[in-house]
Order: structure tokens, then sequence, then C-alpha cells
């Protein structure tokens, strides 16, 4: 959370971010996904790598997902939420 305070105070045209929910408590991954959205908002481009598939799907307009360091499937966040493969394979549902 640190290293995200860091890198916004030089208020960039273009964040990105690494895994930024790892590690923490369920309120706080709520909270970094809350300040992503409120970023998005303010038009800051976010490069997003999180293996938390719901919430960063749910956030992007755009998404790739890698199966063995490939594309495997790619579209929009709300496309890749809504593909059964996707909803099977890493949303457990």
């Amino acid at each position: 959370m640190l290293a995200m305070g860091r890198g916004l105070m030089a208020l960039p045209n273009l964040l990105l971010l690494d895994e930024p929910s790892m590690g923490l408590a369920p309120k706080l991954v709520e909270e970094i996904f809350a300040c992503v959205r409120a970023l998005k908002s303010a038009s800051t481009t976010i490069f997003l790598v999180d293996q938390n598939a719901r919430a960063a799907l749910a956030v992007a307009d755009r998404a790739y997902v890698l199966e063995t360091g490939r594309v495997g499937m790619q579209g929009t966040g709300r496309e890749l939420l809504s593909d059964p493969h996707v909803r099977a394979a890493y949303l457990g549902l």
C-alpha cells in the first residue's frame, strides 16, 4: 500500500500495479480496488496484474487471461466475467 501511495504522489497518467491485493485482509482489498476505480474515473490508465480475478475483471476495460505464459483469452472485463470457462477455471463458479 505504501508503494502504491508513493506512485500516486507523482500524479501519473499511467499506473502499473502488480498484485496490489496480495497478502491483504479482505477489507483492505476492497479499499485497494475502490482506489483503482477512483483512479480509473479520474482518467488514470492502470495496468493491473492480479490473481484476484473477480475484482480485477470487475474494474477492467480490457482483460487478458494468461495460461502457461500465453494469452489464452481476451476481451472486456465484463465479457470475461460472464464467460463460462473463466467462471469455472478462475472464479470457482
